[in-house]
């Protein structure tokens, strides 16, 4: 089994990618490398990975020989499978228009999510509804890119000098980012001025909460009294344009 998980190595084969390939969870691809003999792994997943080596025993594993074919063949077998089985079914989602590397990542993800749910605590519902709200301010708020790039690099998956985005901005708040980041693990703050700054973050998101609401109220009184203006009851696919060209109308009288 050394030789197996030295040639996963090398092959570069991750055991999540290993695993979504066999069909199984991560957890159980440790158990099956954790086995001394790979005779003792289930039939249907041996006979996966036979034909992901190019092998028909396990005795063959000791002769495999890496080089720039080898790998490429097993890449195929093994992204092949993963974009044809995994990816396609997906309910709803549509995978094929996008490239192979974009596929391989989603499918990552959603694998990943996927495993999380299965092995759910009470904390993972709310965490990737959080996720989904921030990959949702992604585009909006480039400091979020910024504070991935940060945990990125302390978890060790880039280098500490990779700077992907604005890189005299990135530097900055990864600066001040890690500032903070060592006063709230030293527990150096004081609780007074904690609770202060807290009550400040506070009312900044509840007034911004009722600015929103201020300008949905508007644009809902103003909707109503173009519909009234124009003879509609409702907005349709056929007036939308007519209807939001007269609420802009309304809004710039007021100005």
């Amino acid at each position: 089994m050394e030789r197996l998980n030295n040639v996963l190595q090398e092959l570069g084969i991750s055991k999540v990618k290993l695993a979504k390939y066999l069909g199984v969870s991560r957890q159980m691809i440790y158990n099956y490398l954790e086995m001394d003999d790979v005779s003792k792994w289930p039939k249907d997943k041996k006979m996966k990975l036979f034909n992901l080596l190019d092998i028909n025993d396990p005795e063959e594993i000791n002769n495999i020989k890496i080089d720039a074919d080898y790998i490429n063949k097993v890449d195929s077998v093994l992204n092949g499978n993963l974009i044809n089985s995994s990816l396609t079914h997906v309910d709803s989602i549509e995978f094929k228009d996008l490239k192979p590397r974009e596929q391989e990542l989603l499918n990552d993800i959603i694998f990943i999510i996927k495993e999380r749910f299965i092995e759910s605590n009470k904390d993972t519902y709310s965490t990737y509804k959080y996720l989904l709200h921030f990959i949702q301010g992604l585009e909006n708020v480039k400091e979020l890119k910024y504070v991935m790039g940060y945990f990125n690099k302390t978890l060790g998956f880039v280098p500490a000098n990779e700077f992907l985005f604005n890189e005299e901005e990135q530097f900055v708040f990864e600066a001040i980012f890690h500032s903070a980041i060592k006063l709230y693990r030293g527990g150096g703050a004081s609780k007074t001025k904690l609770i202060e700054q807290h009550k400040k973050f506070v009312d900044e998101i509840e007034q911004k909460q009722e600015e929103k609401l201020g300008r949905t109220e508007e644009i809902n009184t103003a909707k109503i009294q173009a519909l009234q203006e124009l003879g509609y009851n409702e907005v349709t696919r056929e007036n939308a344009s007519e209807v939001l060209a007269k609420i802009a109308e309304i809004q710039s009288r007021a100005v």
